[in-house]
């Protein structure tokens, strides 16, 4: 029986203080910049648990739940065809959380090389243009609100869209 996917996953923007933000390049899809995006392993794994999994496992960044910022925002969005064969037959959304994760300038970034084929650091709008998915690069232009929110004035909030 496959083993598919489950159309839940996490999306971590990982950014220094100054702002500068990871992006990486998926090893299959040269040109397609991102954050560290991936699903749950399992219906019951805990979201941070899913989050801190794939920042490890993509960047070699090892990291507590307590270092992860959960954004309570979700978005919903048609997977790409390319990538539909990875899930059940009949499904076309997957449901992404969105957490930051605030790392000190410097910090060494090793990649799964099956999964990514080079990283760079890019000041935040830069990063937000060069991203291949429209959720990241809309998170990623909130970053200095959501890192910042005492001094914006926001507070955390669930969002959906699709």
């Amino acid at each position: 029986m496959p083993v598919y996917k489950i159309p839940e996953s996490v999306l971590v923007v990982i950014h220094t203080p100054e702002l500068d933000v990871l992006l990486i390049e998926r090893a299959q899809n040269p040109g397609f910049w991102q954050s560290v995006t991936g699903s749950k392993d399992s219906l019951d794994e805990p979201l941070i648990e899913t989050a801190m999994r794939e920042v490890w496992e993509e960047t070699g960044i090892k990291v507590a739940a307590d270092h992860l910022r959960d954004w309570q925002l979700s978005n919903v969005y048609d997977i790409y065809a390319t990538w539909r064969h990875r899930y059940a037959p009949g499904v076309l959304k997957n449901t992404e959380h969105v957490f930051s994760l605030q790392v000190p300038r410097g910090t060494e970034v090793v990649l799964a090389p099956r999964e990514h084929r080079d990283f760079m650091w890019l000041p935040w709008r830069e990063a937000a243009d060069r991203c291949f998915s429209p959720s990241n690069a809309e998170a990623i232009l909130q970053l200095p609100q959501r890192v910042a929110p005492s001094l914006s004035g926001g507070a955390n909030q669930t969002e959906t869209t699709s």
